[in-house]
């Protein structure tokens, strides 16, 4: 069994739950061709990205289990029809408190005046009787485009604040936890109403060729100034120029993103978001907590511990045969 990086963090208690009968392989380290190597001989991978050619030469492979919730990085078609893939989650608490958290900074301009003060500028009312007040969350409204996991628990923490909450998905009539209680939840043909009725929104879908860039230049003027836009799905959702372009000219106020267009070791973005004041960036670790990975990992051995068994698998995006797996 191949270990995923950040998960090997959380080896021991991985082994020790998966019944320590299993051989495992701490990839952490290891380049791209010694991973191919050991590929063509083991039955699970545990990981977020597969290279296509990889996945046709692992011929004894029964499990691809993803360490997240996104599967965008595994080449399905490249699996042997044979192999089951599974996905795990528990970050939804988590990104909630990052959203949560981003959006306050940019309500109170907290990022501004950070980088004032440790200049030695004072920057607030008191000093500069022209500076803007900020601005309370209580009573403005959010927008969440995607409902599942994390738009769920991103609502439940944006209510406890006195937010109002709307929501669209893919299936509007799907249940709706029952401490929950949104403005409206609607299909995608209502993505205008709620771009339009909204003060902030949170972007939670994702990516595929539906959602890959969904809010463009229209979508971001229909937001208008003042709005914030929150993306911790990935950064293809959005539109990178147009994103850049609204930001810079004030066709919204403000962004946190926490995903991006590219990653280690290039940029993020192509374009200098880093020069603009009213964006917060982080680098997609807006999950990365104790309690997400520890859950993960429990999650991954238990799965493990299925497949061994012969047992259904839990969170499968792609079963691998008959009897094998199974949906939650």
């Amino acid at each position: 069994m191949l270990n995923h990086r950040i998960l090997s963090r959380f080896h021991e208690p991985l082994k020790a739950r998966a019944e320590g009968r299993h051989v495992w392989l701490d990839a952490r380290d290891w380049d791209a061709d010694r991973i191919s190597d050991a590929l063509t001989d083991v039955e699970v991978y545990v990981g977020t990205k597969l290279r296509a050619e990889d996945a046709r030469r692992a011929a004894r492979l029964r499990l691809v289990h993803v360490v997240g919730a996104g599967y965008d990085g595994i080449p399905l078609d490249a699996l042997n029809p044979g192999v089951t893939v599974a996905t795990t989650h528990h970050h939804g608490g988590s990104i909630a408190e990052h959203v949560l958290m981003s959006v306050l900074m940019l309500s109170r301009d907290v990022l501004t005046a950070d980088r004032a003060l440790r200049a030695g500028h004072w920057r607030n009312v008191a000093v500069d009787p022209g500076l803007p007040f900020g601005s309370t969350l209580r009573g403005r409204r959010v927008g969440i485009i995607g409902f599942g996991e994390t738009g769920t628990e991103v609502a439940r923490l944006c209510q406890a604040v006195g937010l109002g909450v709307r929501a669209v998905r893919r299936d509007p009539t799907a249940p709706v936890p029952t401490d929950l209680r949104p403005d409206w939840i609607g299909g995608n043909d209502r993505l205008n109403a709620l771009l339009t009725e909204s003060d902030i929104v949170v972007v939670t879908v994702p990516l595929s060729p539906a959602t890959r860039g969904l809010i463009g230049p229209a979508e971001l003027k229909t937001m208008g100034p003042g709005s914030l836009l929150v993306n911790v799905a990935r950064g293809p959702v959005v539109q990178e120029e147009a994103l850049y372009e609204a930001l810079r000219s004030g066709v919204i106020g403000g962004a946190a993103l926490d995903v991006w267009w590219s990653g280690p070791p290039e940029p993020p973005s192509r374009l200098p978001f880093h020069d603009l004041p009213n964006v917060l960036m982080t680098p997609h670790h807006s999950g990365h907590t104790t309690d997400t990975f520890a859950a993960r990992a429990a999650e991954i051995a238990d799965n493990i511990g299925r497949l061994g068994r012969g047992e259904p698998l839990v969170n499968v995006v792609r079963a691998g045969g008959p009897d094998r797996s199974a949906h939650r």
